[in-house]
């Protein structure tokens, strides 16, 4: 029997990305119905994602799965944070914005952070879990795949940023792989009522 969770985003690229992580599980993954939009409110990568999945749970009576992920850069006092996606109008934008902020500041060292929330029906949350990759905030963008600030967060032990490495190279070592990797132990032993 297939298990449905409801995935907290209108964005088809995240769903394809979480249907990767989860393939192996038997779960169906669907994108929450357009009209339901949650506003992200909370001031934390977990506040957000477990806001998503408890309100898109509750609205369509399903399990849900959401998460929340940015850039921390410890030059910055954590941001562009929670802000990450709203840091600018394009990646073009958010990058230049980024840069110009750090400016020559010699401390580079950043972290992408993904929070990861799975909610029941009645909008409680089951599952809620981080993962983290740190890295540097290179001065000039490098490589043209991933999307967001890949091109100029670089991962020292690989030598390379996230926009150079392959896809699978980037789930391995990526935040959002982190999480998964924890997260998938869990939703396998976790009764989800199917």
């Amino acid at each position: 029997m297939t298990k449905l969770l409801v995935v907290a985003t209108g964005n088809p690229g995240k769903l394809k990305e979480m249907q990767a992580y989860l393939a192996d599980l038997g779960f169906e993954l669907r994108l929450k119905p357009d009209e339901l939009d949650v506003e992200e409110t909370g001031t934390t990568f977990i506040e957000n994602a477990c806001l998503k999945a408890a309100e898109v749970a509750k609205a369509t009576n399903q399990w849900a799965i959401a998460d929340d992920s940015g850039l921390a850069v410890d030059a910055l006092g954590g941001a562009p944070g929670v802000y990450s996606a709203r840091y600018g109008q394009s990646d073009a934008e958010r990058i230049s914005r980024l840069l110009r902020e750090l400016g020559e500041e010699t401390n580079r060292q950043a972290e992408f952070v993904c929070a990861v929330a799975v909610a029941r029906p009645d909008g409680s949350i089951a599952l809620c879990l981080e993962g983290v990759c740190r890295g540097e905030i290179l001065h000039n963008s490098r490589g043209s795949g991933g999307f967001g600030y890949d091109p100029i967060f670089y991962v020292p032990q690989q030598q390379l940023t996230f926009a150079e490495m392959t896809p699978q190279l980037k789930r391995q070592f990526s935040h959002r792989g982190k999480a998964f990797e924890a997260l998938i132990p869990q939703l396998s032993i976790l009764d989800l009522g199917f």
